[in-house]
């Protein structure tokens, strides 16, 4: 059951691949009510139903282009349209630089809305590649495991479905993660500086533990929203 909130949230996502936000986002998605949006999922779902912006979106896809700025606030202005949005939502891989930020910001200025927390979940670049490169899967079933921290019990046997085969995402390996996060924090250095400058920007240890990272989030959903 959700918590009630007296008004409806708008939150920004920020961290790197691997930094758990899907998780995060799952679980505020369930104690707020609050609707992650994801802008691929935007962009497939707009296509899908072929609304106008999902149709202008379509055509430039096809053409091999990059859908601009504009299709892509025509589609998250119409999603937050949507009934399931009225108690917030969670902007996941939007705004990705100062300028979308700032067009973000005109189109929820123009319904009276504005970004009530941009959250950055704070990692150790070194730690994070330690933790995303050790991980695998069971072929079998998809649980997860970890060289360091998730073996299985017995060796070589999902503890879940008894099955012996086991695979790796081949970009989970050290040069890889530690690529991905030169080019997060390159890309999002502006962005953490748009939203600081403007008071509203948050800052979570992104390396503790799950549930206390929620604990935090939680908290300023709650903070934001009273």
């Amino acid at each position: 059951m959700s918590e009630t909130m007296t008004r409806a949230a708008v939150l920004i996502l920020l961290g790197p691949p691997g930094a758990g936000k899907g998780t995060q986002a799952r679980m505020l998605e369930e104690r707020f009510g609050l609707v992650q949006l994801s802008t691929g999922d935007l962009l497939r779902a707009a296509v899908t139903a072929g609304t106008e912006a999902g149709l202008a979106a379509k055509a430039v896809m096809e053409a091999g282009q990059l859908v601009s700025d504009d299709i892509v606030l025509a589609i998250l202005k119409d999603r937050m349209a949507e009934p399931d949005t009225a108690k917030g939502v969670i902007l996941d891989g939007f705004p990705r630089t100062p300028g979308q930020a700032e067009a973000l910001d005109a189109l929820l200025s123009a319904q009276e809305m504005a970004i009530d927390a941009a959250i950055s979940l704070e990692v150790d670049d070194a730690e994070m590649v330690r933790r995303v490169s050790g991980r695998y899967t069971c072929a079998d079933c998809g649980e997860g495991y970890h060289d360091e921290f998730k073996q299985p019990a017995t060796a070589e046997t999902c503890d879940k479905c008894g099955g012996t085969a086991f695979k790796r995402r081949a970009d989970d390996n050290a040069e890889t993660v530690g690529a991905r996060l030169t080019a997060y924090h390159a890309s999002t250095a502006p962005l953490i500086a748009y939203y600081e400058a403007r008071g509203v920007l948050r800052r979570v240890d992104g390396m503790a533990a799950i549930d206390a990272i929620a604990t935090d989030l939680g908290a300023i959903v709650a903070e934001v929203t009273a």
